[in-house]
């Protein structure tokens, strides 16, 4: 039976990588979590603090790893256990050269950061991707050789970035693909300004917080404030600073389905936050740091939850597929696969 390991990182990233993988029963599934050959990540960074709030912290991979279990998968945390036919990858920053070999589609999980002068020096340079400290450069590395997107403007972004255009499929990506359903749900309040906050701190980028959340009042202009904060933020000095900026009956969550959250508000204020995309697809007003109409040109785009599916279609294809790597056609596939959808219903129309 042929194998294929899929790559977990954030949750998010875990469950689109199981998700995915449902849809690929035939053959045999494996998961790790994120892992790097690399001396100086493995020998330097990991005994300082620089990795503790990426993927490739023990932190993250617990959490994987105990999701996992508990859905019955099969872990093999650094590729050791098995040969693989087939390497699905949330992030493209870092593959091992020990695995390039391998046929690998990457998936994108959501939002990317900003490109910045130093992403464009990492760039240039040839420096290792993950020297950004961000997502910046996540999706276009081209290394993989296929790209799965959100979107048709991702595309267009991922491949002015540097991947080849005839590499990425617009698949959509699961967990952002059917917005409209969290618009029924049992999250108790309503009609509120929702504040969405962002990992900045801790991940070693610069964020006035207090500034945000003052501007974030002064939005709300009397209105109910609710917080939901990033998992990964110190929450300790999150709550404090809310505590002293914001009104004492704002709302503060730390847990809990995000995406419900912002279906029952009346206005969301992001920073740089994929969770903008659920705002924007559910007819929200939103704000963002980052360009609202460039937001919209790149939303997701939704396909009633069938993002894993196509995903998984094209794994199969080129799983089996046995010419040149540069003449698989991904989009091709997902063509292919819609028009066998028409046929079918024609048959029974």
């Amino acid at each position: 039976m042929q194998k294929i390991l899929f790559m977990t990182g954030s949750m998010n990233q875990t469950l689109q990588m199981h998700s995915i993988a449902t849809k690929l029963a035939e053959f045999d599934c494996w998961f790790s979590q994120l892992f790097t050959d690399s001396f100086l990540m493995n020998s330097v960074f990991n005994k300082t603090n620089l990795l503790n709030s990426t993927v490739m912290a023990d932190q993250f991979r617990k959490n994987s790893e105990k999701y996992l279990r508990g859905h019955g998968l099969q872990i093999d945390y650094g590729a050791k256990l098995n040969h693989y036919d087939l390497i699905v990858y949330c992030s493209d920053m870092i593959i091992p050269e020990r695995t390039r070999n391998t046929k690998t589609i990457w998936v994108q999980e959501g939002m990317v950061d900003r490109y910045t002068i130093k992403s464009l020096l990492v760039n240039k340079l040839k420096l290792p991707r993950y020297f950004c400290g961000d997502t910046s450069l996540n999706g276009s590395s081209n290394v993989c050789d296929i790209y799965c997107t959100a979107s048709a403007g991702y595309k267009e972004y991922f491949a002015s970035k540097g991947t080849q255009a005839n590499k990425i499929a617009v698949t959509g990506i699961p967990n952002y693909d059917n917005l409209q359903v969290n618009l029924y749900n049992d999250f108790p309040h309503h009609n509120y300004v929702m504040v969405a906050t962002t990992d900045l701190r801790e991940t070693f980028r610069f964020e006035n917080r207090p500034a945000f959340i003052k501007k974030a009042v002064k939005i709300a202009a009397g209105r109910q404030l609710l917080f939901k904060l990033h998992p990964n933020e110190n929450t300790g000095r999150a709550k404090a600073e809310i505590a002293r900026y914001a009104p004492e009956n704002a709302l503060v969550f730390t847990s809990g389905n995000t995406n419900h959250m912002i279906a029952n508000c009346c206005e969301l204020i992001t920073q740089y936050s994929t969770v903008v995309y659920t705002g924007i697809i559910l007819g929200k007003k939103v704000h963002s740091w980052f360009n609202i109409d460039e937001l919209k040109r790149l939303a997701p785009v939704q396909n009633g939850g069938s993002s894993a599916l196509n995903i998984a279609q094209i794994c199969r294809s080129y799983i089996h597929y046995k010419g040149n790597k540069q003449q698989f056609n991904p989009q091709a596939v997902l063509a292919s696969q819609t028009e066998e959808v028409i046929a079918h219903e024609e048959i029974y129309v």
